[in-house]
């Protein structure tokens, strides 16, 4: 899976060759969402690429749900998870856009968003375990490498705020989950996506083009 990794992220990889190493023999073998060869499918792109980072925790455990992106799925899923749903709601109310037609997310990664999940993997037949297996010692550090880029964070959520934590003031947005027991707290009016926007506008960056088509 390795060789499809933009060589931007080698120094990153080599830093944490013997942690990724032993996460992979660990999964070798185990029924893990997302597909393998989709685990390190954020990193396909230039570090360069991403001026904004959205940090999810795990991912999707529904089988064939997961796609390597946090929150997406694949356009051929019907049924949009409940906080991505939230998502699109606030999106819509933000930026004034139509409600999207999939839950696929490439295009926000394609505009330079990295959607990562603090662990990459999530194992099916016991869906805490990779809380456990070191996949956030190495995701910390891609966070630290987009903070010394001054990448924006979008920290949703009690765990990504402690995951973004690195990340100065002014550079981060942080509200409660969108998942269905807390999206009323204060996630569905936070408008992340428009101030997103005016912060990469105001250093001089270009903004996302958020709109999913």
């Amino acid at each position: 899976m390795l060789e499809r990794i933009d060589p931007s992220w080698a120094p990153l990889f080599k830093r944490y060759e013997n942690e990724i190493a032993g996460i992979w023999s660990r999964i070798e073998g185990q029924e893990v969402v997302p597909h393998k060869t989709q685990i390190f499918r954020v990193f396909e792109k230039p570090i360069s690429h991403y001026r904004v980072v959205i940090v999810g925790q795990d991912p999707y455990p529904t089988p064939g749900f997961a796609n390597g992106l946090a929150f997406s799925v694949d356009s051929s899923i019907s049924k949009i998870p409940a906080s991505l749903r939230n998502i699109f709601s606030e999106y819509c109310t933000d930026m004034g856009y139509a409600a999207p037609l999939s839950g696929d997310l490439t295009s926000w990664a394609d505009a330079g968003v990295l959607l990562l999940n603090s662990n990459l993997t999530l194992n099916l037949l016991d869906k805490g375990e990779h809380l456990r297996i070191g996949w956030q010692i190495f995701t910390s550090a891609v966070l630290s490498e987009l903070n010394e880029r001054s990448a924006i964070a979008i920290l949703w959520g009690a765990h990504a705020q402690k995951a973004g934590a690195i990340f100065p003031k002014n550079r981060k947005l942080e509200s409660v989950h969108p998942s269905p027991l807390s999206a009323y707290r204060g996630f569905f009016g936070s408008k992340p996506f428009s101030r997103t926007n005016a912060l990469l506008r105001n250093g001089g960056l270009p903004v996302v083009d958020w709109e999913l088509k």
